[in-house]
């Protein structure tokens, strides 16, 4: 059985994107790859990849030289967790391949879809709604807060 997985490049492109949070809100300029990876005990080659990605996505710009590396585009704030899951990873659900709302079924399992949708919902309701400023801070949107408040979110099943 596979679950929901957030794969080691989405965290880790999370991971580095909350230094480069930070460092726009101290005015810190641009920082670099190795510091990127040595501050989160990354793998330097493979942060790399990632920041090409993120690049590509619109999230971060980079900066040659002595002073160079990495900032990002936007204000922490108005950056989701969503834009970074998919620029890294690609669309937030996917059913073997296809959207959530492409997907088709007959018989029994007509209705099938509308749950896929809603899974993606219910992973947009979280992903989108959560900014690097949110995480940065610890102050999460009011529906996350609650999710996370549920005790049952912490138990594995």
């Amino acid at each position: 059985m596979r679950t929901v997985d957030i794969s080691a490049r989405t965290e880790y492109a999370v991971r580095a994107m909350l230094i480069l949070a930070e460092a726009a809100t101290t005015s810190a300029g641009p920082v670099s790859v190795e510091t990127l990876a040595f501050r989160q005990t990354l793998p330097r080659k493979f942060l790399e990849a990632i920041a090409a990605d993120l690049k590509t996505a619109g999230l971060v710009k980079s900066t040659r030289g002595a002073r160079g590396g990495y900032a990002l585009t936007r204000e922490p704030r108005d950056i989701s967790l969503g834009d970074v899951f998919r620029a890294v990873d690609g669309p937030l659900a996917e059913v073997r391949g296809l959207r959530p709302h492409e997907t088709r079924y007959e018989g029994v399992a007509e209705h099938l879809p509308t749950v896929w949708v809603a899974v993606r919902a219910s992973l947009r309701s979280v992903l989108d709604e959560t900014s690097l400023a949110d995480v940065l801070s610890g102050e999460l949107p009011e529906r996350v807060s609650a999710l996370a408040d549920d005790p049952d979110a912490w138990r594995s099943r």
